[in-house]
């Protein structure tokens, strides 16, 4: 059984930077698509940065890209969203998602922001960007 344990967040003044982790036990990381969503107060969840399996394409969201990256180390079966610049707009809880979908794009699975969707959902890390 898939389990995502995440650690990370915190308050950051804009420009900062942050690095999320996610650990997965019970399967082999490698194998499955990974996902970072965030939901602000207010605003719909949205899928932020999208890896597939194995090699592994990514997707980012527009307002991140260029300032945040996803990765996984294979070797500690856990996945990291490194958030650099961050600005206000950035603040949510930010949770991660995996799952087993060979025939999904990294960004088909950022548009699915439903934890129903997903074998795994992580239970969310609070990201504070204020000065």
């Amino acid at each position: 059984q898939l389990e995502l344990v995440q650690s990370g967040g915190g308050l950051v003044q804009p420009g900062g930077s942050l690095r999320l982790s996610c650990a997965a036990s019970g399967v082999t990381l490698d194998h499955y698509a990974i996902g970072w969503f965030r939901q602000a107060p207010g605003k719909e969840r949205e899928g932020v940065a999208c890896m597939s399996s194995g090699v592994g394409s990514t997707y980012y969201r527009d307002s991140v890209k260029g300032r945040f990256t996803i990765s996984r180390d294979n070797a500690k079966n856990t996945a990291y969203l490194q958030m650099n610049n961050l600005e206000p707009e950035d603040a949510a809880v930010y949770y991660c998602a995996a799952d087993w979908m060979p025939s999904y794009t990294a960004r088909s699975m950022c548009l699915m922001a439903d934890e129903k969707e997903y074998s795994g959902w992580g239970k969310g890390t609070q990201v504070t960007v204020s000065s």
